[in-house]
């Protein structure tokens, strides 16, 4: 079954899905597994992404009119697509500069591999900055601050970050803001989630009860 997803920035009106719908609708997706959203792509918390993504089954295609639809961020998008390929569910894009991304063909999977490996590259980089930026902090005098809670988005660096050999858990810790013992709870050495890390992404994903 294609599912589709919709979303606009604005939420005062000026701004409408039906584009979106009328191109979801034309390729089969079902009239009545259209998920709308308003608000910005850079939001993980959408109620109704939430939603559409709980809603898909095995086999199922979530169908959108841009990538950009989906998000804005390279490493929300890839971690989205890999949870979907790990639940045995496709992702289509119409339109824009992802319309080649189709993960139910052999030449869609390989246009994605090229998006998952900049995400990656950009990990990277994100953690080599943070070690630079750790040591010119320390040769001033300036150490991190009270601890703050895991959070997805520390979580996702935190797993670009662990199992490099570079990185040293205490300093990876200051920079989250995190003790080494939430860090060991959500992630293992070797960057792989570990069942407290796994629900925390989970629930970011769960749509609000209102």
């Amino acid at each position: 079954m294609l599912v589709g997803y919709m979303r606009v920035s604005k939420v005062d009106g000026s701004q409408t899905t039906d584009l979106q719908r009328d191109a979801l609708l034309a390729v089969g997706t079902d009239p009545e597994s259209l998920y709308e959203d308003k608000a910005s792509g850079k939001k993980e918390d959408r109620p109704q992404l939430a939603a559409c993504l709980k809603a898909l089954r095995h086999g199922d295609t979530l169908v959108v009119w841009k990538l950009d639809r989906l998000g804005r961020d390279l490493r929300h998008l890839v971690n989205v697509v890999h949870d979907l390929t790990e639940r045995g569910i496709g992702l289509k894009v119409l339109t824009g500069q992802g319309a080649a991304i189709d993960t139910t063909t052999a030449s869609g999977k390989l246009v994605f591999g090229i998006f998952a490996a900049l995400a990656e590259f950009e990990r990277e980089l994100i953690s080599e900055r943070t070690i630079a930026g750790l040591a010119a902090a320390r040769a001033r005098g300036r150490n991190g601050g009270r601890p703050y809670k895991m959070t997805p988005a520390k979580l996702r660096l935190a797993m670009a970050s662990m199992g490099r050999p570079e990185t040293k858990v205490s300093d990876l810790c200051t920079e989250l803001g995190i003790t080494r013992q939430t860090l060991y709870r959500h992630v293992s050495p070797t960057g792989e989630l570990r069942p407290e890390g796994e629900g925390l992404l989970a629930r970011s994903y769960r749509p609000r009860s209102v």
